[in-house]
């Protein structure tokens, strides 16, 4: 698979001081609009990529895989209709993520070394590994160390085509990395420097040093309204539907996924 080196702003939550529409953005009365994920956005995720870059052209006929079932692959998934009316995917989607996927990883679970190889090979410029980590553990559901296609393209939904609030929650629940509920100053500023450690230099505009600990600072004071030192799931909600520059800057999902 050859690498893509991405060009991005460099903040999670975009400026806390105010920032210009993300492209693709629409203003319409002064009012943010959500954006449509085509096809094409579909394929600028890294996840996706990854395992359609493996699959293969195939003459036989597809009806063996419709049902998401192989004899030799040791988690077998849930059927191709259960997931349809879990996801946003169509049929045909799911047919190509699942081939892909069984193609990387037969035992039919993804572990954590193989999302620090996916994010390396797309992030060459920096350090992905943290960011791989943080981001598999909001995948893995059932925190046992692997994740089953069902999780995995679960996920992959919610981020690409799920309402506003579903991928708050799932921004979220990325925040939480000890998983009690609750974000704390600390668990924001790991995330976002994981981020910046992974773009690398090769964000625009260039990134200071302090920048990450700044954005954290400034959006931390934002969301914890009780000043308790924590940002529970409605503060983290409520504060970002009412500030447009962080649904804005929600465009950077697309990025780092």
């Amino acid at each position: 698979m050859q690498a893509d080196s991405k060009v991005v702003d460099g903040s999670l939550l975009g400026d806390a001081n105010g920032v210009e529409p993300a492209p693709g953005r629409v203003k319409d009365s002064g009012k943010w609009q959500k954006p449509r994920f085509s096809r094409k956005a579909l394929m600028k995720c890294c996840l996706v990529k990854w395992i359609i870059a493996s699959t293969q052209p195939q003459d036989k006929d597809e009806s063996s895989d419709s049902d998401l079932e192989l004899s030799t692959v040791r988690h077998q998934p849930e059927g191709l209709d259960q997931l349809q009316l879990q996801t946003k995917f169509t049929r045909k989607e799911l047919q190509s993520l699942y081939r892909g996927f069984k193609n990387e990883c037969p035992s039919g679970m993804v572990d954590e070394e193989t999302f620090k190889t996916i994010y390396s090979q797309f992030f060459p410029q920096g350090d992905a590994t943290t960011y791989a980590h943080f981001l598999f553990n909001a995948f893995d559901m059932d925190r046992n160390g692997s994740i089953r296609f069902e999780d995995f393209v679960i996920g992959l939904s919610v981020l690409l085509r799920g309402s506003v609030t579903e991928k708050l929650n799932w921004a979220f629940n990325l925040y939480d990395i000890n998983k009690d509920g609750y974000v704390t100053k600390e668990e924001m500023l790991a995330i976002m420097t994981s981020i910046y450690d992974m773009m690398g230099r090769y964000t625009y505009p260039c990134v200071r040093d302090e920048a990450p600990s700044e954005h954290v600072d400034k959006f931390f004071q934002k969301m914890d309204k009780n000043r308790d030192g924590v940002v529970t799931i409605e503060e983290f909600i409520e504060t970002c539907q009412k500030d447009e520059n962080i649904m804005n800057s929600m465009q950077l999902f697309e990025n780092v996924i």
